[in-house]
């Protein structure tokens, strides 16, 4: 390594000026001489390390190589391994950098459906709703559910799993649901009381079929069971299936509560 005579010679740049017209941290820099890396090659006589034009070029072809997705010592071999295959090494990078790509936008598309989920609930149209769910569906009770519940945990955990589900699994949803309906209306038929092992078997298996929009604690199953018997909407859905279902549920659910100490008058939505 020549010495200078002084910092302030203009045939070289200092630690700072190299750093600030490479865009890379000082501490980048001292890290690629301590390694050997990219060395420079001046000194002044008060020790100041100084950069030539060649030292700046090698950095310029490292910091391209590194923002390649190159390691350090792959990039060592590149600029002074005489036998490495430069072109071949950028193709296989370039592959590597195609794949990342496709990988970005797969994840930029599931970040779309995501926000779309949270905003909408419900990533299907029309058409696609009424298909799948029955000529009685309304398209705007996921609107009003997000208009109410929109700030809730549980609507974030809906929109999660409704952005990963297309027609078929929605498909899945609404026959598991209309297979619930029919299995409580037939224990009605049946006679089942309320807190009998049927009777619980039907309020777990509305726990694990609720389970498909979010997870359901037998506290909040508690809090719908008295929303299926008062809400005019929800009410006229059960007692389509059997006059007086809706109430019906309730008592069955209520009971189970118990069973599990709790207290069905003053569970909350917990």
């Amino acid at each position: 390594m020549r010495s200078m005579p002084d910092a302030t010679d203009t045939d070289g740049l200092t630690v700072g000026q190299a750093s600030t017209r490479l865009d890379v941290t000082v501490r980048t820099l001292h890290h690629w001489d301590e390694i050997g890396l990219a060395r420079p090659s001046l000194r002044t006589a008060a020790g100041y390390r100084l950069y030539t034009a060649g030292d700046l070029e090698r950095l310029h072809r490292i910091v391209i190589y590194r923002e390649i997705g190159l390691g350090l010592d792959r990039i060592r071999a590149v600029l002074d391994d005489s036998s490495t295959d430069v072109p071949g090494a950028l193709r296989a990078q370039r592959t590597q950098i195609a794949e990342r790509i496709d990988r970005l936008q797969q994840l930029s598309a599931g970040l779309d459906r995501m926000i779309d989920a949270h905003e909408r609930g419900l990533l299907l149209t029309i058409e696609q709703q009424a298909a799948i769910f029955g000529p009685r569906w309304n398209p705007e009770w996921f609107a009003q559910a997000r208009e109410l519940y929109g700030d809730t945990t549980q609507w974030q955990q809906y929109a999660e799993r409704s952005a990963s589900r297309g027609p078929e699994e929605w498909q899945a949803v609404a026959e598991d649901v209309a297979g619930f309906d029919q299995a409580l209306g037939e224990a009605m038929d049946a006679g089942v009381t309320p807190g009998s092992p049927e009777a619980n078997q039907l309020v777990e298996r509305h726990r694990e079929v609720f389970a498909s929009y979010f997870p359901l604690t037998r506290q909040m199953q508690v809090c719908l069971g008295r929303m299926y018997e008062a809400d005019p909407g929800f009410a006229a859905h059960y007692d389509g299936i059997r006059a007086g279902l809706a109430a019906w549920f309730r008592r069955l659910i209520d009971a189970s509560a118990r069973a599990h100490s709790i207290d069905p008058d003053t569970a909350t939505w917990q």
